[in-house]
């Protein structure tokens, strides 16, 4: 028994599914409409851009969506007025169209509050963003905590103003409303929870972070449709940072059910695949995803706990030290498109995504199947021919399965996981996985915990 045929036995089937790149570039083949038609919606912490997204996210999947009013404190933090913008643009003084929201999302600074006046070039450039050293990109830029206005542009644009009057308009609103999350839960045999936050406030960024979008859509909707799992599924899409905080808020009494959690984000530029541990560092998650990473025949690493990324700082804050690590590709910050135009579909590679994919599905494939067994019969090998579970033509060595079978009788005493066992034996997990159903279904063993 191989380890691809092993899998199917050992967790959902859906899960099961998502291990060849084939797989898994068919499922990205199918989420790619998801992050075409919400590029150009116009998203930020709060707003209508945010419910938007959430609502063609709850077309493939149901969520359930919480509004938490304006005002509402959140720990050291309260929740933000509400934003929302109808349009945005700069004239020159000859009635050229300088700079239009209508052209791209990026073109003005998220947060922005309403103008309408007419300025001089030097009493409007200090709310014009361009990156100098890239100058046909937008930048991204934000003021969501002081208030603020601000237009960004291409450098070539900006480099090319010449002195003179210029109209402004900004037609935002920055009033009391609601901060939009939604959550997708799908109910496990165990109350035990995999939790999976994505961030869903970015505008026109594809990287950051409609991979992560489709990424949770795409497991969120596969585990929905197979069979019921072991784990119970938590998957939240929330604006960054206030999103967190204000989800922790409300859930703080059953925080303690979270054993796994993944931020998902940055998951289809070139770069290698890239775990960051949870604050714990040897969390269950923290070394399934490093099995994962070691064994998945790619480049990748593992870095450690840092207070600056994405949520993970919320849910790994001391307070709550959740064990929830992330899993990008090149981290934030690190990839010169980052916060730009240039965090285009241009920079999504399929196959690069399609293996973000394999490896996110494969460390909840592990959580899911991840256990400690009892050998109930530890006193020598027990008799595994006349059980059906080792081959009938004796040879000079067990194959690859019936090796599976004598590590795990070995290591069942209750104190070793699975995955334990599959990194002392050198075994791919899903056949030890499939060498443990084998020996349940005969008798051989129990869980740990019954």
């Amino acid at each position: 028994m191989n380890a691809q045929t092993a899998a199917g036995a050992t967790a959902t089937p859906f899960l099961a599914e998502l291990q060849t790149l084939e797989q898994c570039r068919e499922r990205i083949d199918r989420a790619w409409p998801l992050m075409t038609e919400l590029y150009p919606v116009c998203r930020s912490i709060t707003g209508a851009g945010v419910r938007m997204t959430l609502e063609r996210v709850a077309a493939g999947i149901p969520l359930e969506i919480t509004e938490v009013p304006s005002g509402t404190p959140v720990f050291d933090w309260e929740v933000p007025r509400e934003w929302n913008i109808r349009g945005a643009w700069i004239d020159d003084e000859n009635g050229r169209r300088i700079v239009d929201l209508r052209d791209h999302t990026l073109h003005v600074m998220s947060y922005s509050t309403p103008v309408d006046a007419v300025m001089t070039l030097d009493e409007l450039k200090p709310h014009l963003h361009s990156i100098p050293e890239h100058p046909d990109w937008i930048p991204y830029r934000t003021s969501y905590y002081r208030e603020n206005w601000g237009f960004c542009l291409s450098h070539r644009v900006l480099a090319g103003l010449r002195p003179g009057n210029y109209r402004v308009r900004i037609d935002s609103s920055l009033e009391p409303g609601s901060l939009t999350y939604g959550e997708c839960v799908i109910p496990g045999t165990s109350s035990d929870e995999f939790l999976v936050f994505t961030h869903v406030c970015h505008p026109s960024l594809c990287n950051d972070n409609l991979t992560g979008i489709a990424l949770a859509s795409t497991l969120a909707a596969g585990i929905r449709a197979s069979a019921r799992p072991r784990l119970t599924y938590r998957f939240v899409f929330g604006p960054g940072t206030i999103g967190s905080i204000a989800w922790l808020a409300r859930n703080e009494s059953r925080v303690d059910r979270v054993r796994f959690g993944l931020v998902l984000g940055l998951a289809g530029d070139r770069g290698p695949m890239t775990f960051k541990r949870s604050r714990r560092g040897n969390a269950d998650v923290d070394r399934i995803a490093e099995y994962v990473l070691r064994t998945a025949g790619t480049q990748g690493r593992v870095i450690d706990f840092s207070p600056y990324g994405y949520d993970e700082r919320q849910l790994c804050s001391p307070g709550f030290n959740l064990p929830v690590g992330r899993l990008t590709r090149t981290p934030n910050n690190e990839y010169p498109e980052y916060h730009s135009s240039a965090d285009n579909f241009d920079l999504i590679d399929r196959d690069a995504l399609a293996e973000s994919l394999a490896a996110s599905a494969r460390i909840l494939r592990i959580a899911e199947r991840n256990t400690r067994y009892v050998n109930l019969n530890p006193k020598c090998e027990p008799r595994l021919g006349k059980r059906g579970l080792y081959g009938a033509t004796g040879g000079r060595h067990p194959g690859e399965f019936e090796h599976a079978l004598l590590w795990i009788l070995n290591q069942s005493d209750g104190s070793q996981s699975l995955l334990e066992i599959a990194e002392k034996s050198g075994l791919p997990f899903e056949l030890i996985a499939a060498g443990a159903d084998a020996l349940l279904g005969a008798g051989l063993l129990r869980p740990e915990n019954t």
